[in-house]
């Protein structure tokens, strides 16, 4: 039977580029800025990689459907690259295949790197899928922000959440966000902000305002794990450990069954489940000490936190307006500025979250370092919409945790 992967692989390095307007650079310049952070961070040689997983979801932009890109790029020695994309869980994806295949001996150390460049595509948000027709109805009549504006909708009538309510609970997620991400070297947007200019911004999907979207942004980040023993033979001490990694994926009962009421996640509240079970976590409340997740509009956040079993259900807002997930409160959420201040390099972000759950573990965070030792980090990566979507759930945790 089936035990997972709990404290069979080690994060041995992490890197993670400058996200932002990165005209002056190419994806490649991304890939080599974070692979060359986490390699040395590591400690050893890139020919020791024994194998690598490669995200990026915007495949025109990097060469098509293959490895190659990443192996070029960073001129890994003809070694197995598998390129991976799973929507805005790409990152996650990625970190995924490197675990297991460590975890199930099919090598030593493995990467995992994650890139996008969507400043340079032309479009002011993630470009739609086109392949060039005209009448092409992928994605018919929706956007992002409306499919997300119906989530906030469904939450306020289910909960009976005043408008007024749900509006400051969003914009104290934003303000917390960006006051983080000021502090933070890497991030693309590093400008603190204040309740009024968020509650009186442009509207851009009621109840959904500008800052409560994020943007788009070009960067890079990636792992490179392996075995405890390994880690240890390489003089590593204080191994951050990989506790659970969960993938759930929707099977069309979100848009297909009247069953689902729009308010919630069906598959975060099913990839965290596994992952508590996993980990060996009984009450995440008490247990996580972090968490990072797909913050792509300030009602995704309030809504994860009870699908993450960390705020009870309707109690997000309580939680949010009284502090709980400040930097400075018990389980800080987007410590590093989040989405909202990196932008979201769909291949990317998902890497991007766990370096900084690593660094503060690690205690390497700089100026956002928590004075509180942190024990066990939790990322959140979601791709699609809130009714057909893709939810990865990783946990990270000290040694002996």
């Amino acid at each position: 039977m089936a035990t997972g992967i709990k404290d069979k692989v080690a994060i041995l390095g992490m890197g993670c580029s400058k996200f932002g307007e990165r005209w002056n650079d190419n994806a490649e310049d991304l890939m080599l800025e974070a692979f060359s952070e986490a390699l040395a961070d590591a400690g050893i040689e890139k020919n020791q990689i024994g194998a690598a997983w490669f995200s990026t979801a915007i495949e025109e932009q990097h060469v098509g459907k293959s490895g190659i890109p990443l192996a070029m790029a960073l001129r890994l020695p003809y070694i197995p690259v598998t390129r991976v994309e799973n929507y805005c869980a790409s990152g996650s994806e990625a970190f995924r295949g490197a675990v297991y295949a460590v975890a199930s001996g099919a090598c030593d150390v493995a990467l995992a790197l994650g890139v996008e460049k969507l400043k340079d595509t032309g479009y002011g948000g993630l470009p739609q899928r086109s392949r060039g027709a005209v009448n092409d109805m992928y994605w018919s009549n929706m956007s992002a922000p409306g499919a997300f504006a119906q989530l906030a909708s469904a939450y306020q009538t289910k909960h009976g959440v005043s408008r007024d309510d749900l509006k400051r609970a969003m914009a104290h997620i934003s303000v917390k966000s960006h006051d983080n991400g000021a502090k933070n070297p890497k991030a693309h947007l590093r400008k603190r902000i204040d309740e009024d200019r968020v509650m009186n911004a442009p509207m851009i999907a009621e109840p959904l305002g500008l800052f409560d979207c994020c943007g788009v942004s070009d960067g890079s980040a990636c792992a490179i794990v392996t075995t405890p023993d390994i880690a240890r033979a390489l003089g590593k001490t204080d191994l951050i450990m990989v506790k659970a990694v969960q993938l759930a994926v929707s099977n069309g009962t979100e848009a297909q069954h009247n069953s689902w009421d729009g308010s919630y996640f069906m598959t975060t509240r099913t990839a965290s489940t596994r992952a508590y079970a996993e980990a060996g976590i009984e009450h995440p409340r008490e247990a996580i000490s972090l968490t990072e997740v797909h913050d792509c509009f300030s009602v995704t956040e309030l809504v994860t936190m009870e699908d993450l079993h960390i705020s009870p259900e309707g109690g997000a807002i309580k939680d949010v307006m009284d502090g709980f997930f400040d930097s400075d409160g018990t389980v800080p959420c987007q410590i590093d500025g989040g989405l909202k201040c990196f932008g979201h390099p769909i291949g990317a972000s998902g890497l991007r979250m766990l370096y900084e759950v690593y660094l503060q573990m690690q205690g390497r965070a700089g100026d956002r370092q928590r004075t509180a030792d942190p024990v066990f980090g939790l990322t959140h990566n979601l791709g699609g919409f809130p009714h057909q979507n893709v939810c990865s759930v990783v946990i990270v945790g000290q040694e002996g945790a």
